[in-house]
């Protein structure tokens, strides 16, 4: 059977020609007028990226190489005996389009788990570090620590050919994906449970396993859980914080130690990635100060309190979608299933339900009525709560978010900054949209 790295090397062909067709034949076509107030509202609906593994519709959703999340749960490879789709199967699918195989799956698996070690100068800058320091700025750290083992460093100064950037960066990407649960595990153990660390399990896919070395229950439903959200934060267009960061990042050639460490800085922010840690401590406080599981009257008024203070209610609402998150949808399906009389996510569904984020949530712009609230981060929170885990929810903790940071490497060879960063590539789905257009947005 043909390797991964075989099978992208077939189909990069194809990518290449696709690019330069569209450029050569639709190179002078308009895609975009933009007015002063695109400009000061920070680039939003600009077209202005080519990006095509993820297409985000705000009255749809996310979709990944043109399937939903319900058509991903359901035709993705799962673990023996389980029902949630496996990262090494959207991480297949980013990169060359296919749905893949158990036995793709499990080959991703084993090549990553060859990868996986931590050197012993990383384990020592990650002890010297205070313990205190939040676990973003760790990930951060150790992303950027490693970078000294870069291929594509190396191989740059010893004056590489631009055709061979892909390659050195693929080598990069595969040794740094497959350390990342390592990594966030050790920090999270470290932190939170005394520095008393799991060793991995080999026999686990790369989510499970993930799940066993955070050591936070036994529960097999919190390995599922952690391979649903892997799964569905893979990719989110290009327009965002910290994949945008990643990519201009990655544009000036800085390899991909370097542009992941920067996306995590971005991630690291409160409209970005941080939400998670923030709608857990509103909603934490709501439950201490109102005694439990609120009335509906009392969840209203407390609602109305933050609001009228000037504050939000953080985990609602999305700079792009106007209908509730598919990925909220997948969560709170998974926790309904797994988790329903869990006073936190019991609370969770008692907000997003409310009439009073339906009657405060307007559509940016004239058009169809918003449907509804997006509390992703509020579900996500519950659930890890849920199964035990200290200290909160960390976005450090989601190695799977910057899965994507494979275009990083152009497949012409060539750094495009004028496209938010390198395009990597595509292959088309039979029957599905196989080049996306899009625009920037704010987190």
């Amino acid at each position: 059977m043909a390797t991964l790295k075989e099978k992208f090397v077939t189909a990069m062909g194809p990518m290449k020609e696709r690019v330069q067709k569209l450029n050569k034949e639709f190179g002078d076509v308009n895609v975009s007028t933009v007015n002063v107030g695109q400009i000061v509202g920070g680039a939003r609906d600009i077209i202005s990226m080519l990006w095509d593994v993820s297409l985000l519709d705000k009255f749809e959703g996310i979709r990944f190489r043109g399937f939903s999340i319900p058509e991903l749960r359901e035709k993705l490879p799962k673990a023996p005996g389980g029902t949630e789709p496996l990262p090494e199967g959207i991480f297949y699918l980013l990169l060359l389009g296919e749905i893949p195989t158990a036995a793709d799956c499990a080959a991703i698996t084993e090549e990553w788990q060859k990868r996986s070690v931590l050197p012993q100068y990383l384990l020592d800058t990650m002890n010297a570090v205070a313990k205190d320091t939040h676990p973003m700025t760790q990930f951060s750290l150790a992303i950027l620590q490693l970078q000294r083992e870069s291929e594509f460093a190396r191989r740059y100064k010893e004056k590489m050919p631009k055709s061979q950037y892909w390659d050195a960066t693929y080598e990069d990407v595969m040794n740094l994906i497959a350390k990342l649960p390592n990594i966030a595990a050790y920090i999270y153990r470290r932190s939170y449970k005394g520095g008393k660390h799991i060793a991995p399990d080999l026999k686990l896919d790369w989510g499970g396993n993930m799940a066993h070395m955070l050591g936070v229950t036994d529960d097999p439903s919190f390995k599922e859980l952690m391979r649903l959200y892997l799964c569905i934060h893979s990719d989110h267009e290009g327009g965002n914080v910290s994949a945008h960061t990643t990519h201009l990042v990655g544009s000036a050639l800085s390899d991909a130690y370097y542009s992941l460490s920067a996306g995590m800085n971005g991630l690291a922010g409160p409209l970005h990635g941080l939400a998670n840690q923030e709608v857990l401590g509103w909603i934490q406080d709501l439950m201490k100060d109102l005694g439990g599981v609120p009335t509906k009257e009392q969840l209203e008024k407390y609602m109305w309190d933050t609001l009228n203070g000037g504050r939000v209610i953080p985990g609602y609402g999305h700079a792009v979608l106007r209908k509730t998150d598919p990925r909220y949808m997948a969560q709170r399906e998974f926790a309904l299933k797994h988790m329903p009389d869990y006073d936190l996510f019991k609370v969770v569904s008692m907000v997003f339900l409310h009439r009073v984020l339906r009657r405060v949530a307007r559509p940016r712009r004239p058009g169809p009525a918003r449907l509804g609230p997006r509390p992703r981060p509020a579900d996500r929170a519950a659930e890890v709560r849920h199964h035990g885990m200290a200290g909160g929810l960390h976005q450090g903790a989601s190695p799977g978010r910057e899965v994507n940071i494979f275009r990083n490497a152009d497949v012409q060879g060539r750094s495009s900054p004028k496209m938010s960063g390198p395009f990597f590539g595509s292959f088309p789905v039979p029957g599905k949209p196989s080049i996306r257009l899009c625009s920037g947005y704010r987190p």
